[in-house]
């Protein structure tokens, strides 16, 4: 059994067109008005003939009305022994695209499918753009590669639905939430190239980039802290040890702070950043083969600059570590605190 799940805010005319293609393809449709308005209620009206449509008076948000959707469907259908789709009301997701998703979705159980979009010089420059960030920085946040991180077109077995309904967010955002989320599980990431079709140039989309990547940039700033409160605590035992030595144990002094700090930073990635799903051996052994290699390039670089460079050797440890500092957040997100299995494309 396929299920289609639409969210629709004040849709169009071809808002019946796209309800038409997917009932005669024979998906079971479940519509969500998500406060559209008294203005909207004859489309709703006509929207019946094809699907179940739920409605509620003040719109809130994508995210809460796809929730809506999947409650509705755990709560009706044998959900578990569905193949569940989203897509817009728009007329941006072809019927044949929407097929194709669910069909990689069925001998791909335990995955979410993406309906991938290829971004080109004629797409609208808010989708170029909020897309060319959104995904670069998920990437680096999570070692996941996904192309299109603003599809609404997504296919998946209906035994993830409660997983699903669990996870934050009311608008546009719960989308890259759900991202995250999988990001950090054993469900893969499945991307199929579809059709890139963008109505009006794409004047009607909410999407906000600094607002919907806020969960992405909630996890670097989360980083950035530990590795502040490590630095700290680095600066300041080398500091100390370096005053006590009269400025003459420079590698002393660097190799003693980087040992506590490393004790620091671990505890803090392993149990609140990262929340890695290995066990505390195996990422404390990779932590290690990492900090001994960021020890070295720390020492060598600090001793280019303060010794032969004749840099302030307390200057010289404020730029070695901003320097290594995006290369260690890197390391660790991609190789120490292992969150998940990735992300495909077919």
């Amino acid at each position: 059994m396929r299920i289609a799940v639409i969210p629709a805010y004040k849709p169009q005319e071809i808002f019946i067109d796209v309800l038409k293609a997917a009932f005669e393809a024979g998906f079971k449709i479940i519509v969500v008005d998500d406060g559209s308005g008294p203005g909207y209620s004859d489309i709703f009206a006509r929207a019946r003939q094809y699907a179940h449509v739920i409605s509620y008076p003040e719109n809130k948000g994508k995210g809460f009305a796809l929730k809506t959707a999947f409650s509705r469907i755990i709560d009706t259908y044998e959900y578990e022994q569905a193949n569940v789709v989203t897509f817009d009301c728009d007329g941006q997701h072809k019927i044949k695209d929407v097929i194709k998703v669910c069909e990689v979705s069925e001998s791909n159980p335990k995955t979410l499918v993406l309906g991938s979009r290829k971004q080109s010089k004629s797409s609208p420059l808010k989708s170029r753009v909020g897309n060319g960030i959104t995904k670069h920085i998920f990437f680096m946040s999570t070692g996941v590669k996904v192309e299109d991180t603003q599809t609404g077109l997504r296919a998946f077995e209906g035994s993830i639905l409660p997983m699903f309904v669990k996870i934050k967010g009311k608008r546009y955002e719960y989308e890259m939430n759900v991202l995250l989320r999988l990001a950090k599980s054993s469900i893969k990431i499945i991307e199929v190239p579809i059709e890139t079709i963008y109505i009006q140039n794409n004047v009607g989309s909410h999407f906000k980039v600094m607002r919907d990547s806020a969960s992405i940039f909630a996890e670097i700033l989360k980083f950035s802290a530990s590795s502040f409160i490590g630095f700290l605590v680095d600066y300041s035992f080398y500091s100390l040890i370096l005053w006590l030595s009269g400025s003459k144990a420079i590698l002393l002094a660097n190799i003693l702070a980087r040992v506590i700090s490393a004790t620091v930073n671990f505890t803090i990635n392993y149990k609140f950043v990262f929340k890695s799903k290995e066990s505390l051996t195996k990422s404390l052994m990779k932590y290690l083969v990492l900090a001994c290699f960021i020890l070295i390039c720390n020492s060598c670089l600090l001793y280019l600059l303060a010794a032969i460079g004749k840099v302030n050797p307390f200057v010289s440890k404020v730029l070695v570590e901003l320097i290594l500092f995006i290369a260690s957040w890197l390391i660790q997100r991609t190789f120490v605190f292992v969150k998940g299995r990735g992300s495909s494309n077919k």
